[in-house]
């Protein structure tokens, strides 16, 4: 993948702060990433939906705001790719199926409309798994285009990778977030459950769906978090809070040395390639006695199992009118898992939604004692062949108990792909994770990362 060196090539930081200061006109940032577009995305496949001209009238828009003395939110002007399962009223939402081809919503996800509010210009949607599942799209890896980028979240991940854009949403239910971000070498966070709002993102799973962003700095992650973290009425999940400083936080020096728990998690031994299983070995002699291995307990070999379940059963009811209406249009993937979801007895789901408190007191035990848990983010680097979008077990467990987790580009695997480290942190505590997250950075890189 060649490299950029233009305007598209910024970090959202910096572009904010050179359209702030008249330094970058944000209609020079879109033509930019516009560009890049241009330059790549036959071979990338990110976009499902992109309107140039619609773009560059919003960056005119926003220049004319700039000029006019009003005020500025954080990222304005910054171009924002948006996962197409994110509603959006001016552009189609379309969620990676032929059964909703032409879906045009009425109004914004609460997403995008805080970042609308920020200043953000919505550069258009990114290919999206269908119904945000497995089947995969037709957007491959920029690291090398006979692999895959990851899912469900492909074109977000490889369109901030490419350079196309330097931010861009994604979501979770399993491994969503943390597994393309790792493939793609780029920085993908997915915070607390019900800490960022999903009303208007596609309902696949209340109680495991989560959404989280992509970008290709640290900072970058907490500044697009910060505008996105906020109490919404419409969500039952999200809560009442202080606003969130985690740009502050994310910058700041702990107090003392972190301290990070190694968890090799059951998924270990079956699942960790020979990359992963030479690379974390030597992560930790590097960080010396810093980190120490940690065994999860026995109830952790089962949250697969339980997770299962959840999401299985969730699919069947929240995808029943799929099901029900379209079942020959749908991938033959997804119509197993909505059938084996249908089996799921309310005994078993009841048990498996109580296991979650039991899971994460063991959890808070830890973080007691640990700043946060390091693991990997997936197997191993991105696995050729885009039939498959790759495995996520190495998120199912935080992303069952809803803890916070962000995948840092930090190894690089035997065929020169990146490999994500991925930190685990105390559920709530999503700014002293990423500044544990800086911490771990500059401790392997010897540099500073904010």
């Amino acid at each position: 993948m060649p490299k950029d060196t233009t305007a598209a090539s910024l970090s959202a930081t910096e572009a904010a702060r050179k359209i702030r200061d008249g330094e970058l006109t944000s209609e020079e940032l879109v033509q930019s990433c516009l560009e890049r577009i241009a330059e790549l995305e036959d071979a990338i496949g990110a976009w499902t939906h992109l309107d140039k001209d619609y773009a560059l009238a919003q960056a005119r828009a926003a220049q004319d705001r700039r000029q006019a003395g009003e005020s500025l939110g954080p990222l304005h002007g910054v171009p924002v790719a948006i996962k197409d399962i994110f509603d959006t009223h001016d552009m189609p939402t379309e969620n990676g199926t032929v059964l909703h081809a032409g879906r045009q919503p009425k109004s914004d996800s609460t997403v995008v409309s805080l970042l609308r509010q920020a200043g953000a210009i919505i550069m258009g949607k990114t290919v999206t798994t269908e119904l945000a599942v497995l089947h995969p799209g037709k957007t491959a890896n920029p690291h090398d285009l006979k692999r895959t980028p990851g899912g469900s979240s492909s074109g977000s991940a490889a369109a901030v990778a490419s350079f196309m854009v330097p931010l861009a949403t994604g979501s979770q239910t399993n491994g969503s977030m943390i597994r393309p971000a790792s493939f793609c070498g780029v920085y993908g966070f997915k915070p607390s459950h019900g800490l960022i709002s999903r009303h208007g993102v596609l309902l696949q799973s209340r109680f495991l769906d989560q959404i989280g962003v992509f970008a290709r700095s640290l900072e970058d992650i907490a500044l697009m978090a910060e505008v996105l973290i906020a109490h919404d009425p419409q969500d039952p999940d999200t809560r009442p809070h202080a606003a969130p400083r985690m740009v502050k936080t994310a910058a700041g020096e702990p107090p003392m040395p972190p301290r990070l728990a190694f968890a090799a998690t059951p998924a270990w031994d079956e699942f960790a390639d020979g990359d992963t299983k030479e690379a974390f070995p030597e992560l930790l002699q590097h960080l010396g006695i810093g980190a120490d291995s940690l065994n999860l307990g026995p109830a952790f070999e089962q949250i697969y199992g339980w997770h299962k379940t959840v999401m299985g059963a969730d699919q069947a009811m929240n995808y029943r009118r799929e099901y029900e209406r379209g079942k020959d249009k749908l991938s033959p993937t997804l119509v197993d898992a909505i059938e084996q979801g249908q089996k799921v007895l309310a005994v078993d789901y009841n048990e498996a939604m109580a296991t979650r408190d039991g899971l994460n007191r063991l959890l808070s035990e830890i973080f007691d004692t640990y700043d946060a848990i390091l693991t990997p983010a997936a197997a191993g680097q991105a696995p050729l062949g885009l039939e498959t979008t790759g495995n996520p077990v190495f998120c199912t467990p935080w992303t069952f108990c809803g803890v916070p987790a962000i995948s840092l580009p930090l190894l690089e695997g035997s065929d020169g792909l990146p490999m994500g480290v991925q930190l685990v942190g105390p559920r709530g505590d999503d700014a002293r994770l990423l500044r544990t997250a800086r911490w771990l950075i500059e401790a392997v890189s010897g540099e500073a990362a904010l």
